[in-house]
């Protein structure tokens, strides 16, 4: 009768989960799809999380009590729209991890190694008015290493002669205007700049300035009326604001080399549909409820929807 042989393999747990490195950066994209769903979900049910509530000292329901709760909504407004943007990078970046990179293209890990890095150095705009959330520094530090840890790991299956951040310079596809697909890219990449220029002003503003006139409008208070509320109010509502131009500018770059770099597919179309219903949608439906209506803040939304659902319909692969 012949022994029987134990084969060790040699390979750790870790070593064996973190495969190639996509699935880290995929787990990266699945947590910032739950951050976002769990942000809507906060808003939804008009609750403020736990170091909200020690900062301001104040609970949701008192805030409420003056002109209308449009204080209350007016931060829920602004989490929203970064729930929705989480969700359409979360989207972006499966995409990427699954065709592209694992396909060894090199543009497309420079794609998420730059919106990434916009991404998690967005975080230190909540700094300048002096409130640090707790919670968000937490799951940016479970994510990061993650992100850090896939990025070099995947870097293996890039080809060995390599072009580096260069291989971004040169369009994936010749842009071609007059045909139905060169008119949707050319529609994708006009949107995905005005989303970075929009979320870089809007991460500036919101740690500065903070509002613009129609939100003091909509408000009915001035900065100095609501730090006379409560002198916590305004750093967090910076937060808030900082957060969501900060997420917008890295969606922004994601959407805009996606549509320089990738070319058509069937799966690309879906990604990027779900990226924009999810975004625009957020960002934009959440004004009604709330009442938040003035055409001149509402108008770059809906430009940018609308001829981001132009070039989702041009881009629209044909039926088998």
């Amino acid at each position: 009768m012949s022994s029987s042989r134990t084969c060790e393999d040699p390979t750790g747990l870790l070593t064996a989960l973190a495969g190639d490195g996509r699935p880290l950066l995929a787990l990266v994209a699945l947590g910032l799809m739950l951050s976002g769903i769990f942000a809507l979900f906060l808003s939804a049910t008009g609750t403020f999380l736990p170091h909200d509530v020690a900062f301001l000292g104040m609970q949701p329901s008192a805030l409420c009590d003056l002109d209308q709760c449009r204080i209350v909504h007016f931060i829920f407004h602004d989490r929203v729209s970064f729930g929705g943007t989480l969700l359409a990078i979360g989207t972006l970046y499966l995409w990427l991890v699954a065709f592209p990179l694992r396909q060894g293209e090199e543009w497309a890990w420079w794609t998420l190694l730059l919106s990434g890095v916009v991404g998690f150095l967005s975080f230190l705009t909540y700094l300048i008015y002096g409130y640090l959330d707790s919670w968000h520094a937490v799951a940016s530090g479970a994510l990061l290493p993650l992100f850090a840890g896939g990025l070099w790991k995947t870097h293996a299956l890039l080809p060995a002669q390599q072009e580096s951040w260069r291989s971004l310079l040169r369009p994936g596809m010749a842009m071609e205007l007059r045909t139905r697909a060169g008119f949707g890219r050319a529609c994708l990449l006009f949107v995905g700049a005005g989303m970075m220029l929009a979320g870089s002003t809007i991460a500036v503003l919101g740690s500065t300035v903070v509002f613009v006139p129609q939100d003091i409008a909509y408000l009915g208070f001035t900065p100095a009326q609501l730090t006379a509320i409560n002198p916590h109010l305004v750093p967090l509502i910076a937060h808030d604001r900082a957060g969501f131009g900060g997420g917008l500018a890295s969606c922004g770059l994601a959407v805009l080399l996606i549509a320089w770099k990738a070319h058509p597919a069937p799966a690309l179309w879906q990604a990027l549909l779900v990226g924009g219903m999810t975004g625009f949608g957020c960002a934009i439906g959440v004004h009604f409820p709330m009442h938040y209506l003035s055409v001149s803040h509402l108008a770059p939304a809906w430009a940018g929807a609308t001829i981001y659902a132009l070039g989702i319909v041009c881009l629209r692969p044909a039926s088998p």
